[in-house]
């Protein structure tokens, strides 16, 4: 909130400096056309004054400089030859003058509602953001945790993407999703099942358990009464994790979603699963029975979880960006720097621009648990 308060003073500040720009404008236009020879009339440029200032003021300031552009006209008329000032050619363009201004003035009052208006559903957006998809805490037991949402669009801060994660008496559960389409149905999908996983995960006995309560929970909300029916039509590929605080293997149950990668000492492994199970609420389709997969992390290694947004993130040639190409070598061990340079790397290969929601945690595991 700080940061916006001082970046509207600063263009506040901004836009007065650049008030002298059609003032002098005004000027200018007015010592020459007074000096100028009787045939030479160069009073209609005076409607660039207000036209240009619309470009970084508000609605007084360019009614401001449109009455000075008429005072201006008039004064032209004046020095010049005062019978000058009534004819009908210099009426005119006192006339095309004030009805210049005028429409400019109502442009930047709907404008200026119109900016409120977005700046109100950008608060509105993030607010939501916040209570359904909060980042996650720095600190989770042992691990040093940071988080990123990049939206595909600025105006909307929110989508489909999800991710949580929830402290055990023996360690951490994570998980990390995508949920299948786009707009409000997506985004209440993923409220449905982080809900879900917040109050369940530190309930269920295992990990198979907690995968099998939330695939439920999602073929129930696809079966509501008074609800079209979405079953095989919308899922939400997911990887569940259950990490513990006193070492060994980081149990995984991968559901359709892109598989964790681990770095270590610069060198990035892709934990594939051995028994993937089809996305969440196609359950009652499949039937499935879930397998846990299991992988090595060790004090000092990064894990790297993230949405297709990512890995389908294609450059200016149509090229997926290559996650493990591009983070072979970082030698950053912090969880926030690490995710700093990849935030760079990753908007450096798609040109500044998403075209797809993008979920990234990045945790390391430290040797001891921490308070």
């Amino acid at each position: 909130m700080s940061q916006r308060l001082t970046g509207l003073r600063r263009s506040v500040r901004a836009g007065h400096a650049w008030v002298a720009v059609p003032i002098a404008w005004i000027v200018a236009v007015c010592v020459v056309d007074v000096l100028a020879p009787p045939h030479i009339h160069l009073g209609p440029l005076l409607v660039a004054a207000p036209a240009i200032t619309t470009s970084f003021g508000g609605p007084r300031t360019v009614g401001l400089v449109a009455a000075l552009a008429v005072v201006a006209q008039t004064t032209i008329g004046v020095l010049r030859d005062p019978e000058e000032l009534l004819s009908a050619n210099h009426e005119a363009q006192i006339i095309a003058l004030v009805l210049v201004g005028t429409s400019l003035v109502i442009f930047c009052v709907l404008r200026e509602r119109r900016a409120k208006e977005l700046a109100q559903v950008r608060y509105v957006s993030e607010t939501a953001q916040r209570v359904v998809l909060p980042p996650l805490p720095k600190q989770l037991g042992p691990l040093r945790v940071a988080s990123l949402y990049l939206a595909a669009e600025a105006e909307a801060q929110i989508g489909g993407d999800l991710y949580a994660a929830v402290r055990t008496a023996s360690g951490t559960r994570l998980i990390v999703g995508d949920v299948r389409g786009k707009g409000m149905t997506a985004v209440s999908d993923a409220a449905l099942l982080l809900g879900a996983f917040r109050a369940a995960a530190h309930r269920q006995a295992s990990l198979g358990d907690l995968v099998t309560y939330l695939d439920r929970s999602v073929c129930w909300d696809l079966a509501e009464p008074g609800e079209t029916d979405r079953s095989g039509e919308t899922f939400i590929t997911a990887t569940v994790l259950d990490i513990p605080d006193r070492g060994g293997q980081v149990e995984m149950i991968a559901c359709g979603h892109p598989p964790p990668v681990v770095l270590r000492n610069g060198r990035p492994t892709t934990m594939d699963a051995l028994h993937p199970a089809p996305p969440l609420g196609l359950g009652e389709l499949t039937r499935p029975r879930y397998h846990v997969d299991s992988f090595p992390f060790e004090p000092g290694d990064l894990l790297l979880l993230y949405t297709d947004g990512v890995t389908e993130a294609r450059d200016s040639t149509g090229a997926f960006y290559p996650l493990t190409e591009r983070i072979t070598g970082w030698t950053e061990n912090e969880p926030e720097a690490f995710l700093r340079r990849f935030r760079r790397d990753l908007l450096h290969h798609v040109g500044g621009h998403l075209d797809d929601d993008a979920a990234m945690i990045v945790i390391e595991c430290a040797a001891t648990p921490r308070p």
